[in-house]
This record gives C-alpha cells, sequence and structure tokens, in this order.
C-alpha cells in the first residue's frame, strides 16, 4: 500500500517537470544529497536548445536584482512538513461554509495550499507591510540547505517570533522587504486562474520596488494598472499633501482577458441621483418635453457632486428618459455610408458629412422610426443620434478615486467595540474592485494573504448579499501579539488572527440580518486552521538511540496529540482536494471512519482495523481511501487490505499514512 508523502510538494520537482515536458531531451539522473536516484537538468544541453537566448556571466541584462534574492527564491521552492490543523471551536459553521481562514505564516501556508488550490484563485488582494521602516517583515531563514529545511520546518518550535523590525537603519532595509514579498508572490502566482488578477496594495516608500518585483513575478506585459487612492493629505507637509496609496494590478494572463473581451465597468458616479432628478422633472413638468428640460438644466445648474460626463445628458425627450447628443458622422469614408436622409418636415436632405454617415440606410431608417434622431427646425440644420442615460449605467473603472480612510477604522471600531487594528482597508472600496474583477463569475475563490483585520472577507460577504454572488475567501494571517498595553488586547485579545476571526463572526451575523430572506442562501462562516508541524512523529532517531522502553512508542506514526481530523486535513491537502469540502462522522463495524464529499474520500484512522471495516469501506466504492499504517495489526493485514479492495473496488486509489 503506498504512503502519501506528508508533507508540501517539492516546487523545484515540478519545475523540473515543467521543464521535461518542453525539452525532454535536456532530463537525466542524478543523486540528491542523501544519494538517492532523482531526475535532473542536464544545463549543458538546455542551454544547447537555448543557445541564441541565453544570458550569461558578466553580460549586461535588465533585471531587479538584491542581496537574498536567489534565498528567497529557494524559500518558495522548497518543501515543508507542515500542515493545517482545524480548530472547530473557533470557526462558524465549520461543517458547512466554504471560507477558510488560516492563522500561521503566509509562507508556510501558501506552500501547503499549493496543491489544493492551484490554478483556482481568480483574485488575489493583499495588503502587505508597506516598509514605512516603523512596521515589520516576516524572519526567513534561508540559510541551510534542502534537507534541513525540511526537516526543521517539520519539528521547529510552533512558538516564536517570526516578525522583526525592519528600520531604516538595516543595511538590508530594501533587501529584507524584497526577499520577504518575492518568495510568497511566487507561491501566490501559481495558485491564480489563467483568467486570474492579483491586486497589491502599498503607498510610496516600495511602490517602484514592487512594481518591479511584480513585473519579474508576473512578466511586464501582464501589469493592468496602478490604481490611485487618494486619501486625506497634510496640510502641513513640506512639499505635497501626500495621503497616496496604490493598488498595483496583475494579469496572470492578460492576452486572456483580452480574448474574452474582459471589462471592468462600475456605476457612474451620481448615476441615481440624474435618473431620480429627471424623473422628478417630467413629473412636475406633468410630461411636457420641453418644459422637463428646461427643469432639469436647471437642477444641473446645482452643481450636483456626480461624474464629470453625466452633465452631457441634460434634455428630456417624449418619453421622460434622459439623453444627451451623440454624433452621427462616420469617422472614415464609406461609399456605402453616403446616402441621403430626409428632413421629416420639410422633406428635404439634411446636410450629409464628409465621410458619410455612422450606420448603414437601414439602420438610419430603423433609428427614425425610434425617434432616436434628432433634427433641427428644418433641412439645414445638422442631425444627431439619441444617447439614453439608463442604456449606459456603467463606464469603465476609474483608476484614481478620492476615498478618506478614518471612515473604514471608524467602522471597524465600532463593530468591534474597541480600537484593535490600525488603518483598515474600506469595505466598499474593496468592494468595488472585487466587484469588477469578479462579476463574471461570482463563484470564485479570492485569497488574501495578509490578512490583517479582515476587511477582504468582509467586502466579500458584504458582495455576495448585495448580487447574491457564492465567491469564497480564504484569509491568511500570522499570530501576530498584539501590544501588551493595547485596547484591544485589554478587551481578552491576544492576536491580529483573534481579532480578524471576531471582526468576521461579528459582520457575517450583521450581513445575514441584513439580508432577511435572503439570508439562508448566504455563507458568512468559516473554518478555522492552524499552520502547524506535521502530524506525523519525527523518526529520525538511530537505531541507537532507540532504548528498548522506547521501541514502543517508536511504532506509531502519528503524534499523540493529532485527531483524526487533524489527520483528514492533512490527507487532503496531500491528495490536492479543497479543504472546503463537506465531512461527515460515522461508524463501520465499530469504527470511527470520515467521509469527505459524499464519500469520495474515505477515511479510517482507528487502530486495529479488520476485515470487516475494510470491506465495509470498500463496498463504498470511494474514489479514495486511507488508512493509518499503523492501524493494521501487521503486515499480512496490511496486504489483505490491499487484496480487498482490488477484488471490490479496484478503481479505488488506497494509501496509508
Amino acid at each position: 500500500m503506498d504512503k502519501l508523502k506528508m508533507h508540501s510538494p517539492d516546487l523545484t520537482a515540478r519545475n523540473v517537470e515543467r521543464i521535461a515536458e518542453l525539452f525532454p531531451q535536456v532530463i537525466t539522473e542524478s543523486r540528491d544529497a542523501e544519494g538517492n536516484v532523482t531526475l535532473a537538468v542536464d544545463f549543458d544541453l538546455l542551454r544547447q536548445e537555448l543557445s541564441d537566448h541565453v544570458v550569461e556571466g558578466p553580460q549586461e541584462r535588465y533585471q531587479l536584482d538584491w542581496p537574498g534574492k536567489r534565498a528567497a527564491a529557494f524559500a518558495a521552492n522548497a518543501a515543508i512538513a507542515k500542515t493545517l490543523r482545524p480548530v472547530r471551536e473557533e470557526s462558524v459553521d465549520f461543517d458547512t461554509t466554504k471560507n477558510l481562514f488560516i492563522e500561521g505564516d503566509n509562507l508556510d501556508a501558501l506552500k501547503l495550499l499549493q496543491e489544493s488550490y492551484l490554478g483556482k484563485v481568480k483574485l488575489i488582494y493583499i495588503d502587505p507591510p508597506y516598509n514605512t521602516g516603523n512596521d515589520f517583515v516576516y524572519e526567513d531563514d534561508f540559510a541551510e540547505s534542502s534537507a534541513d529545511y525540511l526537516a526543521r520546518s517539520g519539528q521547529k518550535s510552533e512558538a516564536g517570533d517570526r516578525l522583526v523590525a525592519n528600520t531604516e537603519a538595516n543595511g538590508r532595509f530594501h533587501s529584507d522587504w524584497l526577499s520577504m514579498m518575492y518568495s510568497r508572490l511566487k507561491l501566490a502566482r501559481g495558485l491564480l486562474t489563467d483568467d486570474g488578477v492579483l491586486v497589491a496594495a502599498i503607498d510610496d516608500h516600495e511602490h517602484a520596488n514592487l512594481r518591479s518585483l511584480l513585473d519579474q513575478v508576473f512578466g511586464a506585459e501582464n501589469f493592468l494598472a496602478s490604481v490611485v487612492w487618494q486619501g486625506v493629505g497634510k496640510n502641513d507637509a513640506r512639499f505635497t499633501a501626500g495621503g497616496l496609496d496604490y493598488m498595483l494590478i496583475y494579469a496572470r494572463n492578460q492576452s486572456l482577458l483580452v480574448a474574452n473581451d474582459v471589462r471592468w465597468t462600475e456605476p457612474k458616479r451620481g448615476y441615481d441621483l440624474v435618473m431620480n432628478a429627471a424623473a422628478a422633472a417630467w413629473d412636475k413638468s406633468r410630461h411636457d418635453p420641453a418644459r422637463a428640460t428646461s427643469l432639469f438644466r436647471e437642477w444641473w445648474r446645482t452643481k450636483p457632486d456626480t461624474e464629470k460626463g453625466l452633465s452631457m445628458y441634460s434634455e428630456i425627450d417624449e418619453t421622460g428618459q434622459p439623453f444627451r447628443r451623440s454624433p452621427v458622422s462616420s469617422p472614415n469614408p464609406r461609399e456605402n455610408l453616403m446616402f441621403e436622409v430626409l428632413h421629416p418636415l420639410t422633406g428635404k436632405p439634411v446636410p450629409m458629412p464628409p465621410n458619410g454617415w455612422r450606420y448603414s440606410r437601414d439602420s438610419m431608417a430603423e433609428k427614425i422610426k425610434q425617434n432616436r434622431i434628432v433634427f433641427g427646425k428644418d433641412e439645414a440644420a445638422t442631425i444627431s443620434s439619441k444617447t439614453y442615460l439608463n442604456e449606459v449605467e456603467q463606464q469603465a473603472i476609474r483608476p484614481a478615486f478620492f476615498q478618506v480612510r478614518a471612515n473604514a477604522s471608524d467602522a471597524l471600531n465600532k463593530l468591534l467595540g474597541v480600537t484593535a487594528f490600525d488603518y483598515p482597508k474600506d469595505v466598499g472600496v474593496l468592494a468595488k474592485w472585487i466587484d469588477a474583477i469578479t462579476s463574471s463569475d461570482k463563484e470564485t475563490v479570492i485569497l488574501d494573504f495578509f490578512a490583517g483585520s479582515g476587511s477582504t472577507a468582509h467586502a466579500v460577504m458584504n458582495l455576495n448579499s448585495a448580487d447574491q454572488g457564492n465567491r469564497r475567501f480564504i484569509l491568511i494571517q500570522l499570530d501576530e501579539a498584539l501590544d501588551d498595553g493595547s485596547a484591544a488586547r485589554k478587551r481578552g485579545y491576544g492576536t491580529l488572527a483573534d481579532v480578524a476571526r471576531e471582526r468576521l463572526r461579528r459582520a457575517g451575523a450583521q450581513v445575514k440580518q441584513a439580508a432577511g430572506l435572503l439570508a439562508s442562501d448566504l455563507d458568512v462562516g468559516f473554518r478555522s486552521f492552524h499552520v502547524g508541524t506535521t502530524n506525523m512523529a519525527d523518526r529520525l532517531a538511530t537505531a541507537d538511540d532507540l532504548m528498548q522502553p522506547a521501541l514502543s512508542d517508536a511504532v506509531g506514526s502519528v503524534k499523540p496529540d493529532r485527531t483524526d481530523e487533524d489527520l483528514l486535513f492533512q490527507v487532503l491537502l496531500d491528495w490536492g482536494l479543497d479543504l472546503a469540502e463537506p465531512t461527515t462522522v460515522e461508524e463501520v463495524s465499530s469504527r470511527r471512519v470520515l467521509s469527505v464529499a459524499d464519500g469520495a474520500l474515505i477515511a479510517c484512522f482507528a487502530d486495529e482495523v479488520n476485515d470487516a471495516v475494510v470491506k465495509a469501506i470498500a463496498a463504498r466504492h470511494p474514489l479514495r481511501a486511507v488508512f493509518k499504517d499503523s492501524g493494521f495489526a501487521n503486515d499480512a493485514a496490511r496486504i489483505n487490505a490491499e487484496q480487498i479492495f482490488r477484488e471490490v473496488s479496484p478503481e479505488t486509489e488506497v494509501r496509508a499514512i
């Protein structure tokens, strides 16, 4: 019975596999540090294949480089012997929700998600440390071999400070920040769908470096926008008022977005205000178009706060709808667009533009019939077409906007009843961009691996409530300790992750209450997980180290403090299955059995697994079945279990841990 590997994927090995698909002739065999035969890349042969496109040695090249870059790339690729441990008591609707909240180092968490969510995340939004000199960066340890890294990551204490101050006095001020971001962005990119998008918030301190870094990770051709968020500036500033934040937006594959005619839109600011004013003018005029237009233009002179282009819609016609006049001339001369258009009253042709009309003869006739063409009092006047405001509610989303940030802080403080987090992102702003990017797919996954207080998840819940979407969120947040003297710490919150989870509980309840009758379809829950050391017991001891009394303890493959649910979720990660799949607990021949996705996977981690248990599980023909290796009495029992599956359910993939 084959064993599951029970650690995160080795991304270097995955890269070798990709090279093998493109250049199978460059793949050879070699031995690793432990003497095991492994696949390797013959760089001399690969260099020959790419002979005209290789930059080597001191040759000049365009790139972003810094001390520690190579180590950061290694950190992204190296496997770790860790897992995600479910914590039911911190969760909301654990058995039914599709949302995840992961507490722990986001580098570890991103590695653990590689199999289950590879190519499945539509949108990644992150608000990382801005590297102002007053905040913190992750302290990643790169100075070790791949084998040492794997061993240490599995056995290191789960306690320990993962954040360090990064002051401007640090000689590696920018390098440390870039290294932290590089390894995480490399992992994050792999999780995106082919049409996925990453949005990264940043300010002036690292804007240029982050853009260069994203160019390198995603490719400069996949840059989509640098959005400018203007907050309240400082009047006493020396040079400019400042107050700017940015959102750098990159596609996994911009050409695919273009091919799919993806367009990001938003409602025109003030659209409802204008439509209401037009309706009021129409009613007050008693449905007289000329009088309604006059009243409507009087309202426009009050200078309402609307999108600038809306002021062009200043007339009201016999339908009661506001419209603007649009040109009917063709931008290019075409013979079939040159024909006479007769004035409806005089019967004489109106002036034809030099290049002809914008519409064909039939289209023009149809527009005249629909009263969509505006004529003058006689044939001498130039004609135009009507564009109704109710036909163009949306506009291309604007890359610059003003939004006071204090509103977001006030809203969070009110929700939690305490000041718990500085500078949370505005939920309304996040919802606008999430809506624009996911409007064509409301069943998608949204990831935030610098979750902070949980604004992204709050925005997702609000948006789902507004448009009946089923977007899912995955949040990752380090168990960053709150200051001892902070109001939140005094209120009982120990870490920022505690604050975020409580925010989600309260926001979810608030959203559900506001939804009323539609609340039953809303998913406002989350499964809470902690990044922890592997569930598998340490087997690195030598034979000489095993004294007779300890031999019995060395037989078991699982740490004694781990539950079968801990094991189940590590199996889901190892097999690349969705961590949000529904799970149920059953009794089979007096043994506890866990069923995932209505029997797609069945796990039995009980001791003394007998033939009756194996036969009962095999009879259900699951796609996958997994047992604890030490759960079989002996090798014969294990071999017998394999035989049972071959006879009863040969299609089942059977593994042991």
